[in-house]
Formats: structure tokens, C-alpha cells, sequence
């Protein structure tokens, strides 16, 4: 077959062509030949671009390059201090090693081949709050008619039941006299609410027995009274004789002694008790940016931001704080400071010391004590009942006395 002859002008044109499907193959990153070759390697291996099948490097290491042919071995580093890799790898990085929280201790310390493993403090437990976020809460204790069955740990929460007698009522245990839920634990009830037993002849029996002996005991205390006052009356109608000198009556003009007087009246307790120590109301003295911070070291995270938004907090005022402070935790604390230079200027009780008098920014100053109950019953409200405990801890405040 002869060969196609193209003139000069065709060949610079095919020249060109072969030119641009080469520059367009490298601009749109379609893969080269040698980046299709794919080999099945055994477990623990990887295959390369050269299609060469090299081994992962064991945990604690990194990669740090491929191996050049069959039979050679990957080059891999050390993780450096303070990162880790606990798995089989070719990665170019290890992973940066956990710190433990305020609340939690060290269980096992970071190595190279593990991450460092923490665990909620005694008295603490771990409360989940996503697959990868939990906060340590205080572990909680058996009230009221209900006995423990599992002691507190760091992994679980104190676990109560009701004791016998008890039944329970949201999450509150109550006496088994007026169960209306479920009295499977008040075997007394239970019977009586059991149509098989409550039809007992035997019952019944003893029932009517107790109600004719009843009914005797008041017919014979009926008759006795009666006959007592009918011989009173009798022994009444009969009156001696008196004489003439011994018509006048005589009349006790004696007043009573106040020994007397305290046999009949009975003394008020409220007088004989000894005075009771009263609340303490003098005003809670809580700089702002102390509290502040220690909000940010309670609240997980993820739950800040609508803690600020049930605080009142704008949106757009959110916002303009995250674009004014690139660390999240400062733009956490300007959103917080907000709530609180609000609630001072609204002359919201208690007067803050260290605000302008004209209702400034209050720096440094003290919060007043409505927006503390605030801030307290915001927190119970979105389910962070272990933090308004630890604050109330934290700055001895008496529940109900805020």
C-alpha cells in the first residue's frame, strides 16, 4: 500500500495538531499511559503509579518515598514527637496527638504507635453528645425512694431504681398510695386492682365482719351515753334543803396565776424557736471576664453558639464577631461580652461595678445579678445542666438565692 504523500502545508497543519492534543492532554490532567498501569497487591502492600507493589509502613512511622522495583522495601519515617500513626500506612503525615480537657485525666500517654487515651475525672462521667463530642458531667446521686444499682464510672452514669413501695413518675419515684402509672412494683396495689383477687369470698368475708363489729361499737357507746345522762338527770331532780341564811351564791373572785394561765394557753412555736441563720443577700460580686471565661471552658463547642443565640444575640452581630476575630474562641468570648454590656445598659438590677455611668462598655466590671440567673436558667433550658452546677460550685451560689 503506498504511503500517503502530503504536501508541505499539510504536514505543518498535522504537526500542529499533534502539537495542541499534546498540550490539551497535559492541561486537562488526563492520566499518561504509565498512570493506568493498576496492580492487584496482597494485603498490606500498595501499588504505585510504576505499577510496583510496595509494602505500608507499620504504625508509628509515615511514608517517605516508594520503592523503586520488586523486592525493595518503602522508605518510612519515625512520627516525630507528639504525632502518631496506629495503623498500617503509606500517608506523608501522621496524625497530631489528643490533649486531654479540664475535666479529664490521662489514662495512657501518646506514642508514636497510639494516640493518648483520656478518661472523666472521679465524680464525672462521660456524656455523649455526637460520635466524635462528649463533656464529663457529674455523676448523679439516688434520691428520694430509690436505691442504686450501679455505681457512677467514667464511662457510665449512677444507674437507680425505684424501691419496693415506689413507683415511678417522670424519673421521680413516689409512694405506691396513689399509683396511677405502673404499679408493678407495689404488689399491694396490684392486688387490689386484680379483679381474680379483689372477688375473694374470704375478703369479702373478713370486710363485713370488720363493719358489723363497727357498727356495734357505736350502737352500745350510743346506749351508754344515754344511760348516763338519764340517771344524771334523776340524781339532779332531787335538791337538798337549804336555809334561808345560805340563799346567796357564792362567787370566785380569785383571779387566775399565770401559772394557771400557761396550763391553758398553749405557747406559739414560732416564739420558742431560736432564730434561723437567713439568706445571705449581700450581691454576688462576679467580674465579667472571669465568668466569661470559664463559660467558654465549660460549654462544648459545638453548643456555644446557641447558648449566644438563646442569650439574645443576633445573628448578624454573631457574624460580625467571627469576622472580626479569626480564633474561635475569642470571637465566642466578644458574642458573650455583647450579652452581657446589653444587660448592664438596660439597668437590669444590682448595678455592675467598673461600667461608664452613662451605660459603656462595662470592662472588667460585675455582672449584675439578673443576668446571672439569666445566663443560668439559659443553660438548663438547652440541656447543660452540668454546667450551671459547676458554676454554682465555682462561685458558691445557692440555688434559689441568685
Amino acid at each position: 500500500m503506498e504511503g500517503i504523500n502530503l504536501g508541505g502545508k499539510w504536514k505543518k497543519k498535522a504537526y500542529v495538531s499533534v502539537l495542541l492534543l499534546c498540550m490539551s492532554v497535559h492541561a486537562f490532567g488526563l492520566p499518561s499511559p504509565a498512570s493506568l498501569v493498576r496492580v492487584e497487591c496482597p494485603h498490606g502492600d500498595y501499588s504505585t503509579a510504576n505499577g510496583i507493589c510496595c509494602n505500608m509502613c507499620p504504625a508509628g512511622f509515615k511514608w517517605g518515598a516508594d520503592c523503586t522495583a520488586i523486592g525493595l522495601r518503602t522508605k518510612c519515617l519515625r512520627c516525630p514527637q507528639g504525632e502518631y500513626r496506629d495503623q498500617l500506612n503509606y500517608a506523608p503525615n501522621c496524625r497530631r496527638c489528643k490533649r486531654c480537657k479540664k475535666f479529664e485525666e490521662v489514662v495512657s500517654e501518646c506514642s508514636g504507635s497510639h494516640n493518648t487515651i483520656c478518661r472523666c475525672k472521679e465524680g464525672l462521667y462521660k456524656m455523649s453528645i455526637d460520635s466524635e463530642t462528649y463533656q464529663c458531667l457529674k455523676c448523679s446521686t439516688c434520691g428520694p425512694g430509690k436505691t442504686q444499682t450501679q455505681k457512677c464510672t467514667p464511662e457510665h452514669d449512677t444507674v437507680c431504681v425505684c424501691e419496693k413501695d415506689y413507683f415511678e413518675v417522670k424519673n421521680k419515684c413516689l409512694p405506691c398510695k396513689n399509683c396511677t402509672s405502673d404499679c408493678s412494683n407495689c404488689p399491694t396495689v396490684h392486688d387490689v386492682k386484680n379483679p381474680a383477687k379483689s372477688e375473694d369470698p374470704t375478703v369479702k368475708i373478713l370486710v363485713g365482719g370488720v363493719l358489723f363489729l363497727l357498727v356495734l361499737m357505736v350502737f352500745f357507746t350510743y346506749k351508754v351515753s344515754m344511760l348516763c345522762i338519764n340517771r344524771r338527770m334523776n340524781d339532779s331532780s332531787i335538791q337538798p334543803k337549804t336555809s334561808p341564811e345560805s340563799t346567796e351564791t357564792l362567787i370566785l373572785t380569785e383571779s387566775p396565776t399565770v401559772d394557771d394561765y400557761d396550763k391553758c394557753v398553749p405557747k406559739s412555736p414560732v416564739c420558742e424557736s431560736e432564730p434561723t441563720n437567713l439568706p445571705d443577700c449581700i450581691p454576688l460580686e462576679i467580674k465579667i471576664p472571669d465568668l466569661i471565661y470559664t463559660v467558654l471552658d465549660l460549654v462544648p463547642v459545638p453548643q456555644m453558639k446557641q447558648l449566644i443565640r438563646s442569650l439574645g444575640v443576633t445573628d448578624i452581630e454573631i457574624e460580625r464577631a467571627e469576622s472580626d476575630h479569626r480564633a474561635c474562641r475569642e470571637a465566642h468570648y466578644q458574642m458573650l461580652r455583647l450579652w452581657a454590656e446589653r444587660g448592664s445598659r438596660s439597668g437590669g438590677g444590682g448595678g455592675g461595678g467598673g461600667g461608664r455611668a452613662n451605660g459603656g462598655p462595662v470592662r472588667g466590671g460585675v455582672l449584675h445579678q439578673p443576668l446571672l440567673q439569666e445566663l443560668l436558667d439559659t443553660l438548663k433550658e438547652i440541656n447543660l445542666g452540668g454546667v450551671t452546677e459547676e458554676l454554682e460550685i465555682k462561685y458558691g451560689i445557692q440555688r434559689g438565692h441568685v
